[in-house]
């Protein structure tokens, strides 16, 4: 099963995320199957960029986001917008 999720980077204390497409039984360092944005929540205000045609492309071959990633879809109008498709 794929899974749309954060993929950590960064120093200590310093988080920053990636946001993957990755198998799910794979260890969160594993190789991902493709990146699809970042995450930066030290930064204030939060820095979020997702590459909105490969999210739709992903979610609609089934892909599921986990509950962050879907809240950040959510935030920048992805969600919306797959729902859209699928009608």
């Amino acid at each position: 099963m794929l899974k749309i999720r954060l993929a950590r980077r960064g120093a200590k204390k310093v988080p920053f995320y990636r946001i993957v497409v990755m198998e799910s039984s794979l260890p969160q360092s594993g190789r991902p199957a493709d990146t699809i944005g970042y995450y930066d929540s030290v930064k204030q205000p939060v820095e979020v960029s997702i590459d909105e045609e490969k999210a739709l492309a992903w979610l609609a071959k089934g892909a599921q986001p986990t509950d962050t990633v879907r809240s950040l879809f959510r935030q920048q109008g992805i969600m919306a917008k797959f729902a859209e498709m699928k009608k």
